[in-house]
């Protein structure tokens, strides 16, 4: 089965905030989003971490995994708009109909990009599909918690439990992999009002990295891969990194071998 592992960056959907909070048309986005965060952390008490349904997609990146290819790549091109971006990824399974892998993608990449495509009228007949077009869907599909079309990596090592939750950043670093690089996810926002798409983009490539990366050593414990084929799987992405040559890819690599 082809896999596709993502990830998705976001920023506040000031137009929504806009909307919700009675905000004139003329506020600035700046101002906007900080009035956003202002109005969660009074109703939750101290955290500004937006509802989902509050969130705008600036990037979705992939590690791509069919039978003879790897491809490590953001959806879209950088001036690309946000319905442009999410369009690209659901025609990529409908295209593709890969296996998803995600860190936390369950609770939070899958719900905002639902969110997301409900704004922009995105249809993909072959995501939402839960046996009315394919009844092989009804017992392996993207939208079930515990069906393995799409595999929420923090949810299943978890074993589904709340207060075993761990980090990906954390994770990571436990195998030796570099874990997060470049900015983290509290800094996309001001990385986006000061246009820097491709450092947002960069980011989250090497962090789909580190989930793929996690995602080949969950294949080796659940024996799906060999110890060999492991390793195999691994000089294979290092092999990608060299032959495309991308600045921050090459940064991963270095701080992936530093730590072997």
């Amino acid at each position: 089965m082809n896999i596709l592992v993502f990830d998705i960056e976001t920023i506040p959907d000031v137009e929504l905030g806009r909307k919700l909070l009675e905000l004139d048309a003329e506020v600035e986005d700046k101002e906007a989003g900080e009035a956003m965060f202002a109005a969660r952390r009074e109703k939750t008490g101290g955290s500004d971490f937006l509802a989902l349904h509050q969130h705008r997609v600036a990037a979705i990146s992939g590690v791509f995994r069919g039978k003879d290819t790897l491809r490590i790549q953001s959806f879209g091109d950088p001036s690309d708009g946000e319905a442009e971006i999410i369009r690209r990824f659901f025609g990529f399974i409908e295209k593709f109909t890969p296996m998803l892998v995600s860190w936390n993608g369950g609770a939070f990449d899958l719900p905002v990009l639902h969110y997301r495509a409900l704004r922009h009228g995105i249809a993909s007949p072959t995501y939402w599909d839960t046996g009315e077009q394919d009844q092989g869907f009804k017992w392996n599909n993207y939208l079930s918690r515990y069906h393995q079309r799409h595999t929420d990596l923090m949810d299943t090592l978890s074993a589904y439990q709340p207060r075993a939750v761990a980090p990906l950043d954390e994770v990571a670093q436990m195998l030796g992999l570099p874990g997060k690089m470049g900015m983290h996810g509290g800094k996309v926002w001001e990385a986006f009002q000061s246009g820097e798409i491709e450092a947002i983009r960069n980011y989250c490539e090497t962090d789909v990295l580190n989930t793929y990366l996690v995602f080949l050593r969950f294949e080796l414990i659940r024996g799906h891969l060999s110890e060999d084929g492991y390793l195999r799987e691994c000089s294979i992405v290092k092999d990608r990194i060299r032959d495309e040559g991308r600045p921050h890819l090459l940064a991963y690599l270095e701080a992936w071998e530093r730590m072997e």
